[in-house]
């Protein structure tokens, strides 16, 4: 015990002495631990890829890579590093890019009319997160802000940091959000190939060509990938709602476009190369992973209330699922991809992968991302007052 806490205030003092070497070991030990997550996600990808999982098998592989190594980390070395969220953007901007270039010959304006519809759904979600978040207060006796936090279908790492903003319970916030996101993620593909397996094509080929060699498509890779980052990377910096995944998206569907219009470019076409989505993926399913393994210990009653609201929002999403399938001519499978409560990269990358409606799915998580985004300070302000009214009545 002496010696444990004669060592905190050595680092303490070390750390306000050298600020800068400090932060250059932070970023190494960081660096580090993403490429041991890597390195582990794609030996797990290709073991599930052999069991026809699909093509999401990356995000599986991410999901088990990172809770192994972070757990590692923590028992072998005494190690416990935080979410790697600069990951998880780097994530969602190859998967909007990819994305973005499946979409490019899609008839996205048809789509736009549905826009009042994908509002709905997003206000009911929305509204039964309210609900299903006073419940779980009110049943696990924690405050009415955490709780709704923990609920509402949004990022894992955006409530989480909001939770810290306001002195809430961050871990519990992450361990709703992190079970939620992993149950969607888990489910909608199972269910997707079960009740569809005629839609659901082979995964990536193992022996395929992950990366195109030709000297001009390596080019035009770069090129994409640097105006990705000048693109992104602002919209990061001014917390543009869903700009990393938004960005990379219109990157994608605009490229080709723009290429075919510069007078100088002769007949070239570029397509990301499958080497982009699963190192997309596996980011993605890498932070959810350190989520897992970043857990600290929790009673087994906060767990199955945990679960239990992580039961109800599914519901509740089922439910908007069947009101979607009333009030649009969608077939059930896009219905249910549309209304996945959370998770939506992933839920955009199930239907990539089913080929089933893409501009459909990739639409209504868009609207759904950047109404809960902006609409986050609004919702914060409410969940305070009602918070602060429900402690003077107790």
């Amino acid at each position: 015990m002496n010696q444990s806490l004669s060592v905190a205030p050595s680092l303490e003092e070390h750390t306000h002495e050298n600020p800068v070497v400090s932060k250059q070991q932070l970023f190494t030990k960081q660096l580090i631990v993403l490429v041991l997550e890597m390195l582990l996600a794609l030996p797990l990808g290709l073991l599930l890829a052999k069991f026809q999982i699909g093509r999401i098998a990356w995000i599986f592989g991410g999901i088990a890579a990172g809770t192994v190594v972070l757990q590692g980390c923590r028992i072998l070395y005494q190690y416990s590093p935080k979410p790697n969220r600069t990951a998880r953007k780097v994530g969602m901007a190859l998967v909007g890019l990819t994305v973005g270039a499946s979409n490019a010959h899609g008839n996205l304006a048809s789509v736009a009319s549905g826009i009042p519809i994908f509002i709905f759904l997003t206000l009911f979600l929305l509204l039964s997160g309210s609900c299903i978040g006073y419940i779980y207060s009110r049943l696990s006796k924690t405050n009415l802000l955490t709780s709704m936090l923990a609920t509402v279908p949004g990022g894992v790492g955006i409530m989480a940091a909001i939770a810290a903003d306001y002195n809430k319970n961050v871990s519990l916030v992450a361990l709703v959000q992190a079970i939620r996101v992993t149950s969607v993620v888990v489910l909608i593909p199972f269910i997707a190939k079960t009740s569809a397996g005629n839609y659901y094509p082979q995964t990536l080929p193992i022996n395929g060509a992950w990366l195109n060699f030709d000297p001009s498509q390596l080019e035009l890779l770069l090129l994409v990938l640097l105006i990705t980052g000048l693109v992104v990377y602002p919209a990061i910096l001014f917390k543009i709602p869903a700009g990393d995944f938004f960005g990379a998206l219109l990157i994608g569907i605009g490229f080709n476009p723009l290429l075919h219009w510069l007078p100088f470019v002769g007949d070239i076409s570029f397509n990301p190369p499958p080497l982009i989505n699963l190192f997309g993926q596996m980011l993605l399913g890498i932070t959810i992973g350190e989520y897992w393994g970043d857990k600290p210990n929790f009673r087994k009653r906060t767990i199955g209330y945990a679960l239990m609201s992580v039961g109800m929002t599914l519901v509740a999403g089922a439910i908007a699922a069947i009101l979607a399938m009333q009030l649009t001519s969608w077939d059930w499978l896009t219905c249910l991809l549309v209304t996945a409560p959370g998770g939506s990269a992933e839920m955009i990358l199930v239907s990539l992968a089913l080929n089933h409606n893409v501009e459909i799915v990739t639409t209504g998580h868009l609207v759904r991302l950047i109404a809960i985004n902006s609409s986050l300070p609004l919702w914060v302000f409410l969940f305070r007052c009602l918070d602060e009214q429900v402690s003077e009545s107790v």
